[in-house]
């Protein structure tokens, strides 16, 4: 009798390997979209880009560093009795900064240095105390009497410093594209802030060039942003017809916006009075030139730069009313990070689906 040749295993094997390998691989997509979820979801609320901070203290409080308790603002005899100056660590024209020390801790000690200034002074520390959230440099302590502010030190300084700090070999593993964003994330996210504050809708004026903005914020040990100096914060309320201008001079070049440039050409000499108002997109106008200065010439910083053109390019609109709001920036911002996060994880998956 004829033996029948046994094709029947042998038939359904081409068809089940591949079936079996797409499941898997189906399987580990989906894993590894439930972990750039969990990742992201943690990511973000460490960056602390919500309002609220279980960990800050109540009003007219503060702690840092291994406190475990909340202590009161120190007053004006705490701070001349327990405060000492170390050194000088920077000047601007409206006060002298000193790296000081309080019960073994470093801190910063502001001092007012031109009395005509004294309004700008008060004013930033009337804005210091009403914004104090993860956005904002922790205040310590204040005497108003002696024109004197207490904060918290943040030893890598200001962000003009960013890319000698990223040289340095102990954080060279950070002069990436990923955390260069995520730097970009973390000062949108103060303008955010800003524009939608418990105060109402602030701008930020000290930002007439890229180094000035620089200098207003603080880079974190754990790499993050903080707002610093809030001297120059005026409120737009549209519904009461209020409007601003950053200064009485005429404010030149390409960083500033448009609206905030004298409007009548060289041949009209320019006047403060005549010089029309704006309000909060002038700080969105300025986020394309910020954001590229994060990023870096790294690799993967050009895609990055791909990736925010049209947010970037709508930023820069002329019209004022036609760029988008610092919520809208921001999400363009995280949606591009998840991609390229997402992208950098599964290369070569869409190929293989």
């Amino acid at each position: 009798m004829e033996k029948k040749p046994h094709f029947g295993r042998r038939e359904f094997l081409p068809r089940e390997v591949p079936s079996i390998s797409l499941a898997l691989l189906l399987a580990a997509v989906l894993l590894l979209n439930a972990l750039l979820y969990l990742y992201l979801n943690k990511f973000y609320s460490s960056l602390g880009r919500v309002e609220t901070d279980p960990g800050l203290c109540p009003f007219g409080h503060f702690k840092f560093g291994a406190m475990k308790n909340c202590s009161p603002w120190l007053s004006c005899e705490a701070i001349n009795r327990e405060v000492r100056k170390l050194k000088c660590v920077g000047e601007g024209a409206v006060k002298k900064v000193f790296l000081s020390e309080w019960k073994e801790k470093k801190v910063v000690l502001s001092q007012l240095t031109n009395s005509e200034l004294k309004e700008d002074f008060l004013h930033g520390l009337k804005m210091l105390k009403a914004l104090q959230s993860k956005y904002v440099v922790r205040l310590l302590g204040y005497c108003e009497q002696q024109f004197t502010i207490l904060t918290e030190y943040h030893p890598l300084g200001s962000l003009r410093g960013l890319n000698e700090t990223l040289h340095i070999p102990k954080y060279k593993g950070m002069n990436t594209w990923h955390r260069r964003l995520m730097l970009a994330i973390d000062y949108v996210s103060v303008i955010r802030y800003l524009h939608s504050s418990p105060l109402g809708t602030l701008v930020m004026c000290d930002s007439n060039d890229l180094d000035k903005v620089l200098s207003q914020y603080l880079l974190t040990s754990d790499f993050h942003v903080l707002v610093n100096d809030l001297d120059a914060l005026p409120l737009v309320n549209r519904s009461a017809g209020r409007l601003v201008k950053c200064g009485h001079r005429e404010l030149q070049g390409e960083f500033v916006a448009p609206e905030q440039r004298w409007p009548y050409g060289e041949n009209v000499p320019f006047e403060d009075d005549l010089m029309p108002p704006y309000d909060e997109k002038t700080d969105i106008w300025k986020i394309p030139d910020v954001s590229n200065f994060f990023l870096g010439h790294v690799e993967g910083s050009d895609i990055v730069r791909l990736h925010l053109f049209d947010i970037h390019a709508a930023c820069k609109k002329k019209d004022p009313a036609e760029r988008p709001s610092a919520q809208e920036v921001l999400d363009t911002y995280r949606k591009v990070l998840t991609l390229l996060i997402r992208e950098a994880a599964m290369p070569g998956t869409r190929e293989m689906l």
